[in-house]
């Protein structure tokens, strides 16, 4: 018995399916929503979503927000979110060497300024790391197995 999964921003759809298994970066820590879980809302910290869904898994970068948990539907309304597959990982590694630049150069006297180049850091850190995680899927697919074949065949 799946579970309706949606994951959006303000600005888009990312994900819309039924699923087996959601993980999710809760802010008090990871969260494992299963079908009929306890009617539940939490806010999100930066990190992974991954949904399972007929044995497939699915990863994305959220930035933040929301998860709003029913027995029948779980709604993620992310401050931001990707796809492992939609992340320039180039991009993310310039992201993140710029803040780790920022944050080098001195600790801004304003603590805003430094809660933006804190969150940067943190969201290119995630998106680093979802994309690294999709890759391993994908080889860990293609290895050939004792026979000599691959998983993907």
């Amino acid at each position: 018995m799946p579970i309706q999964c949606d994951i959006v921003t303000q600005e888009r759809s990312v994900y819309s399916g039924e699923v087996d298994y959601v993980s999710l970066p809760g802010s008090e820590g990871r969260m494992g929503i299963l079908p009929n879980h306890s009617a539940m809302l939490t806010a999100l910290s930066f990190g992974e979503v991954m949904v399972r869904a007929r044995g497939e898994e699915q990863f994305f970068a959220v930035g933040g927000g929301f998860a709003e948990i029913q027995p029948d539907k779980i709604i993620v309304l992310a401050d931001s979110a990707e796809h492992a597959e939609e992340i320039d990982v180039e991009r993310a590694e310039a992201a993140r060497q710029r803040a780790e630049k920022a944050m080098r150069e001195g600790v801004p006297a304003d603590p805003v300024r430094y809660e933006q180049i804190e969150a940067a850091l943190r969201r290119a850190q995630v998106r680093i790391d979802v994309s690294m995680r999709r890759a391993r899927q994908r080889r860990h697919r293609t290895m050939p197995t004792a026979l000599g074949s691959s998983d993907e065949e």
